[in-house]
């Protein structure tokens, strides 16, 4: 089981710490999807902060088993208010969202079953 475990883990950080990069660094890509939704610009730097927060949380983890499932809690909340904002604006592009909550619910899966059972 730790296999599983530490590869779903390993990935979501990868994804999580890619995509907080992305919004950190100030590309153009999460700028639109504000504009999209509708949210101020300057959401993204904070944004950016709690996917990087998630994705070393989820890495924490190893060492530290409630900062994992804790990390990884906060990551689903992120993408419940992700589509919040997307439905908000009535926007039904939501194949990106997809991949990364249903990775969300997979690292809190995985981390719930190899620590807490």
């Amino acid at each position: 089981m730790f296999a599983v475990y530490a590869t779903i883990t390993i990935f979501a950080s990868l994804l999580y710490g890619s995509a907080a990069v992305v919004y950190l660094i100030g590309h153009e890509f999460p700028k639109a999807q504000l504009d999209m939704k509708r949210l101020p610009r300057s959401w993204a730097p904070v944004l950016g902060m709690l996917l990087a927060a998630g994705s070393l949380g989820l890495l924490g983890g190893f060492a530290l088993p409630m900062l994992g499932t804790l990390a990884a809690a906060g990551l689903v909340l992120y993408f419940i208010g992700a589509l919040l904002a997307h439905l908000r604006v009535e926007s039904h592009n939501l194949a990106n969202w997809a991949g990364f909550f249903a990775t969300a619910v997979a690292a809190l899966a995985a981390d719930l079953v190899y620590h807490w059972s």
